[in-house]
């Protein structure tokens, strides 16, 4: 293929939710366009249209702008090669399959299901793998007139002659295949629709794809695929392979694992730019060992060269840490606007807009996912309960230090964190040397009291931020 604007493409069929594995598609595809300066193509392809739904197009489109890997041209934004869903392009695709019967590529077949299915029976009786037997390449026009009178509709052949077919593929490098093993495969169903191998040919050929990047398990329809571009006298793309993405037991992804669409993966309160990163290192490796990178530092180090060929293990335990990395260190406002659809069971308007990013921020440091700040935060908007500190509660330390506390408490000021630290201080030390308590004994009595925890947000700013009023009402209710 002569040096040409590298154009890449991402097809997903819309019969379910985006899956995670073409997530990792879709974004070697951008990161390969981004690093050559190439263009990102999206296609949807619905041939498909029992399995395919409107619901499902959306998601894709959703998802994939959710982990910012807008395209080039699509469906929504247009470009120069339309339309971008195959349902739209039904009528393009007779037309090369008539070219490739004129230029005998390609024949008519009029064999029904039954025929087909007697066929595959004695090729298992025999034990051996089965291939088409060619009982329609040498009808007559006659015969065929007879056929067709008859109402029966002929589906359409490519024809295989047998050699020897080597490509180098970008990820697996040089492959190998006897196409004396395939057997004509059909190109055009006998209602008018072509199959998947076709149409993908003749949209990428159309659409000027330079490279195709995608799963393995889209290897064996390679070589069919080059033998219709051969035959078209159409300019090969070049293909890459990526592994599979399996689950930690090795076996193939699924939801008993946990989320494996994109957008499970959201609404369970991963950021998208923690799974953009860790989906990244799915089969690729950053070349300064440096994990945590924002797509641009990624695009910036890809090459595709270096993808490996094995297939990667999804370790959820990986994604968990690193979610937490990236929600450790995201601008707090931005926090605070992911955070508030998790929270919007409790009454926010208690607080104000910088109240909220203050209780995010000293709620942040343990969490995983989003949704982990509903219990964490829990106690800034609900009164606490006391289950699981009734012992400490009922303790003697309690019934001495809560008391106290609360009338030191009135003296506080509640617009000075540095005050609030420092009477907690006097508080601590006056307990130590007039009752012997240790500093978090005393501490444990004021957060048992005031969140119904034993851990959680930094005693300072939860006393700060629950305010005079109900910090009292809580120490009151209790004593």
């Amino acid at each position: 293929m002569s040096e040409e604007k590298v154009r890449v493409r991402i097809a997903p069929s819309p019969s379910g939710n985006l899956h995670i594995g073409t997530a990792r598609t879709a974004l070697f595809n951008y990161l390969f366009a981004k690093k050559t300066g190439g263009e990102y193509v999206l296609r949807i392809e619905d041939t498909d249209l029992d399995r395919s739904s409107e619901a499902y197009k959306q998601n894709i489109f959703d998802s994939l702008k959710a982990l910012g890997l807008n395209w080039d041209e699509g469906p929504d934004v247009g470009g120069p090669y339309g339309p971008y869903k195959q349902s739209e392009r039904f009528d393009i695709y007779p037309k090369y399959a008539q070219m490739l019967i004129d230029k005998g590529y390609a024949y008519e077949c009029f064999c029904s299901n039954e025929d087909l299915d007697e066929e595959h029976r004695i090729a298992e009786e025999k034990k051996i793998p089965y291939k088409y037997s060619r009982k329609c390449l040498n009808l007559t026009k006659e015969q065929k007139d007879e056929l067709k009178a008859k109402g029966i509709k002929p589906s359409i052949r490519f024809k295989v002659e047998a050699k020897e077919l080597i490509f180098n593929d970008l990820v697996k490098g040089e492959l190998k295949f006897d196409t004396g093993l395939i057997g004509d495969f059909a190109i055009m169903k006998s209602n008018g629709t072509p199959t998947y191998n076709f149409a993908v040919v003749v949209d990428d050929m159309l659409m000027k794809i330079s490279h195709v990047i995608r799963g393995e398990d889209h290897i064996s329809n390679t070589p069919k695929q080059i033998l219709i571009y051969e035959a078209l006298g159409a300019p090969i793309p070049k293909f890459g392979h990526l592994g599979m993405i399996l689950a930690p037991d090795r076996s193939k992804l699924s939801k008993r694992h946990g989320a494996t669409a994109v957008s499970d993966f959201i609404k369970e309160g991963y950021l998208t730019e923690a799974l953009l990163n860790f989906v990244a290192l799915l089969g690729w490796a950053p070349s300064d060992g440096v994990e945590i990178k924002n797509v641009d530092e990624i695009a910036a180090d890809f090459r595709i060269n270096e993808v490996s060929s094995s297939n990667s293990i999804f370790e959820y335990e990986k994604l968990n840490w690193m979610n937490g990395q990236y929600i450790k260190h995201m601008d707090i406002s931005k926090l605070t606007d992911l955070a508030i659809p998790f929270l919007n069971m409790y009454d926010l308007n208690k607080y104000s807009r910088k109240q909220l990013e203050h209780i995010i921020e000293v709620t942040r440091e343990p969490i995983t996912l989003l949704k982990d700040l509903v219990y964490d935060t829990q106690y800034f908007f609900e009164e606490p309960k006391y289950n699981e500190v009734e012992e400490i509660l009922k303790g003697d330390v309690a019934k001495v230090v809560l008391p106290k506390f609360k009338s030191e408490v009135e003296t506080y000021d509640f617009n000075n964190e540095e005050n609030i630290h420092d009477k907690l201080a006097e508080l601590r030390t006056y307990f130590k040397e007039n009752h012997g308590f240790k500093p978090k004994e005393t501490m444990w009595a004021i957060r048992s009291a005031l969140t119904g925890r034993t851990r959680g947000a930094d005693m300072v700013a939860t006393i700060q931020i629950l305010g005079k009023d109900e910090v009292i009402k809580r120490l009151e209710k209790l004593i």
